[in-house]
């Protein structure tokens, strides 16, 4: 029976889908501007691994993730960049496809873009005008009446009278209140053309917390089950969607509220003020994207995830040892056995007490270590199935374990694989020779560049980078 910690009640909750056997969620996005960064990794990975869950536990799962291609910083960077927004926006889309891609995360079943939306936008906010919930203010916008709203604050646990304008709400001199929010922007004089549309109060765009209410309510209908994000977006702009959602059509929009925790790095929060921000390319310069991977899904996903060397380091050497268990097992298996059946099926039920335990990984990635244990006991078949069967619902170990193991990645400096290989075959020449000093000081000298070697009977050598 699965359960989901349900932001908006604090607590776990039974997950009952709207419509039996049915998922619909609905995940914010990235907005594309610039190259996606390690806190849209752990969104992608975490929400990758919930969507591949359910649809393991024989849900249909209509997945949206959307794409947020106009926007003020958007508009400021094609500007400085003097380009169009949709050449940069495309640019920005296809890198984010390509760092998805490598961290092994399936697309979704949508990817809606928010200029496709912009209509539906509209309508929502017509709706919200004719309720009283949203005014044209004198400069032109369009601004949202949050205390006409009375669940405002229901997500966060936010109470408007404890709150004060500060930097994260926008403080206008055209609204009511420093609390309302932008629904539509009114053109600005130096507005380029191709992100402005006409609308029953002039031309202008959409503000940005509209968006997600337009797009997940057109893919996925008016009361969906899941909706997902950062911890970052659970206020304002979650806050906000509720607002606009609930307040248009009159009833509950989303059953389940699901939000990642913060990226830390070396426990301090991620911030390019503070120099310690880092691109998922950064990274992928010097880890293999499946030890990413794996570090992101080490951790719960409603935990902070501290990011540091060492910790990713760590992660590489212990989906190495998953790995090698397979490696080491897969020339040399014997034929499975009754006990080491009953003992898969004990591994399988435990992972999926773990998962439908909203999700927790960190337990999951536990028990694949144990049956790694048992695969190097006994090199029995059936341990390498169940390690496979059950790491491939979190999306790892899906390579050969020789391609991991001999991967180049962080190792640009290093010797190519033909040179480990001749310098392999010299050892091997020394050692027939008797020469075995000068065969101890090859396998040394490799080993400084980070390559192990592992001699195997029947005179084989295997090796790996560290």
């Amino acid at each position: 029976m699965l359960t989901i910690y349900n932001t908006l009640t604090r607590q776990k909750e039974v997950f009952t889908p709207i419509t039996p056997n049915q998922v619909r969620m609905y995940v914010c996005g990235m907005t594309v501007y610039d190259l996606c960064h390690l806190g849209h990794a752990r969104v992608m990975v975490v929400f990758d691994v919930v969507n591949r869950w359910l649809r393991h536990e024989g849900y249909h799962v209509t997945y949206v993730r959307n794409i947020t291609d106009i926007d003020d910083k958007i508009i400021n960077r094609a500007a400085h960049n003097n380009e169009s927004i949709s050449t940069l926006t495309n640019r920005y889309i296809a890198a984010m496809h390509e760092d998805s891609a490598a961290l092994g995360v399936l697309p979704p079943d949508f990817e809606p873009r928010a200029t496709d939306y912009v209509a539906a936008m509209q309508k929502i906010i017509s709706q919200l005008h004719d309720k009283n919930l949203a005014y044209q203010a004198p400069d032109g916008d369009v601004c949202y009446a949050v205390r006409a709203f009375a669940g405002y604050g229901k997500l966060s646990g936010k109470s408007l009278n404890d709150l004060q304008a500060g930097a994260r709400i926008e403080v206008n001199s055209g609204k009511r209140d420093p609390f309302d929010f932008v629904l539509w922007k009114q053109k600005k004089e130096h507005d380029p053309a191709e992100a402005i549309w006409n609308s029953p109060w002039g031309p202008g765009r959409p503000g940005w917390h509209i968006e997600c209410s337009a797009m997940s309510h057109e893919l996925l209908g008016q009361h969906f089950d899941i909706h997902g994000g950062g911890e970052d977006l659970q206020f304002p702009h979650h806050e906000n969607e509720i607002a606009q959602s609930e307040g248009a059509h009159g009833h509950r929009s989303v059953n389940y509220w699901m939000h990642n925790g913060f990226i830390k790095v070396d426990d301090e929060k991620m911030s390019k003020s503070l120099g310690n921000f880092f691109t998922i390319r950064d990274i992928l310069m010097r880890y293999d994207a499946e030890v990413v991977r794996f570090f992101i899904l080490r951790a719960h996903y409603r935990s902070p995830l501290n990011y540091s060397d060492a910790h990713l380091d760590d992660a590489k050497n212990s989906l190495t040892r998953l790995y090698t268990a397979l490696h080491n097992s897969a020339k040399n298996t014997a034929s499975s056995t009754d006990i080491a059946t009953a003992a898969c099926t004990k591994f399988s039920q435990g992972f999926s007490v773990a998962m439908n335990d909203d999700f927790n990984t960190p337990q999951a990635v536990t028990i694949l270590f144990e049956v790694a244990t048992e695969l190097g006991r006994s090199n029995d078949a059936v341990y390498a199935q169940c390690l496979l069967h059950l790491a491939n619902q979190l999306g790892l170990l899906k390579r050969k374990p020789q391609d991991f193991l001999q991967s180049p990645v962080g190792q640009a400096d290093g010797l190519d694989d033909a040179a480990i290989k001749a310098q392999i075959n010299a050892r091997l020449a020394a050692k027939a020779a008797r020469d075995f000093a000068r065969a101890d000081q090859i396998r040394a000298a490799l080993l400084t560049q980070g390559i192990v070697l592992e001699d195997k009977a029947g005179g084989i050598t295997q090796w790996r980078r560290e």
